[in-house]
């Protein structure tokens, strides 16, 4: 649980990167998806990575569609890889 915390928080850090026009958007869909994948088992670690690496994924791929540096990620890289 503390993981997903502090991959949500990192996402919605990335969040305040975007166009302000687009923010509510994203930092609505951010919540939404973690709030839809909150009764995941904590336990299931192949679960829980997977969910982890699509978070990074897709956070890169609304920075890249809004040419934002993808460096600005590499915190929440270092959240979902490494723990």
């Amino acid at each position: 649980m503390e993981k997903a915390l502090r991959v949500y928080a990192q996402v919605l850090r990335l969040v305040r990167r975007l166009p302000k026009d687009s923010r509510p958007y994203y930092a609505k869909y951010a919540r939404e998806n973690f709030v839809n994948y909150r009764d995941i088992d904590a336990s299931d670690s192949k679960a829980l990575d997977e969910l982890f690496h699509r978070a990074y994924n897709h956070s890169l791929w609304v920075l890249n569609k809004y040419s934002v540096d993808e460096s600005a990620a590499q915190k929440l890289k270092d959240v979902c890889f490494d723990g």
